[in-house]
């Protein structure tokens, strides 16, 4: 068995927390993009394309607010606001 240095160790656990951390990202973008289809219809790729680039608290912040949206507009002035 190899020697694991703690600089190696500590290297690892970061990407493990990083993996994790993409992992929740996805799941969350995945989740926002079936509730906003829902919610608002078909959205265009240039709003979609904003949302994707959201960090994982605003994408937990939008998937609440997104419940009082009634149309595109306010996704739309929501995402003006970040």
């Amino acid at each position: 068995m190899k020697y694991v240095t703690s600089v190696e160790r500590i290297g690892i656990e970061k990407g493990i927390e990083q993996g994790i951390e993409q992992g929740k990202q996805q799941e969350a973008l995945s989740l926002i993009r079936r509730l906003l289809n829902r919610r608002l219809g078909n959205i265009d790729n240039t709003l979609i394309e904003r949302v994707e680039r959201l960090l994982l608290p605003d994408l937990e912040t939008l998937g609440e607010d997104l419940l009082d949206f009634t149309s595109v507009a306010d996704l739309n002035n929501w995402l003006e606001t970040r």
